[in-house]
């Protein structure tokens, strides 16, 4: 199980990588297991500020759809637009090719809240 410990993680399986103010989110590798064959991310929330937990898009798979929530309040200020015509990118890279959003965080003192990879490993039993 791939958990890189230079991001941080969310109880509903995002992570996200803090570079200043700016923010790049997406799922797990866990998640993605979990999932399966992703074959479409929907994100209708670009140029919005929303809330820390709030619902920032979708990811579809073969058998279900998942909410995607927003790990830290910011504006949605990018979307992998690759992941239209290759969602299948989530499965295969999902901490580099396959992000999902990048946010500009409103409040960069609340990544500190969100979870470190040892306890996302502890979270997931890995």
């Amino acid at each position: 199980m791939n958990i890189p410990s230079n991001l941080k993680y969310t109880k509903d399986h995002e992570w996200i990588l803090l570079e200043g103010e700016l923010a790049t989110v997406g799922i797990t590798d866990f998640a993605q297991k979990e999932l399966g064959d992703i074959v479409y991310v929907e994100v209708e929330t670009l140029d919005q500020t929303l809330e820390k937990d709030e619902v920032f898009g979708t990811v579809e798979a073969v058998k279900t759809v998942s909410d995607l929530f927003l790990p830290m309040t910011g504006e949605i200020v990018a979307f992998n637009d690759s992941l239209e015509s290759n969602p299948e990118m989530v499965n295969s890279d999902p901490y580099g090719n396959g992000w999902m959003i990048k946010i500009k965080v409103a409040n960069v003192t609340d990544f500190d809240e969100l979870l470190s990879s040892e306890a996302y490993k502890e979270l997931i039993g890995a």
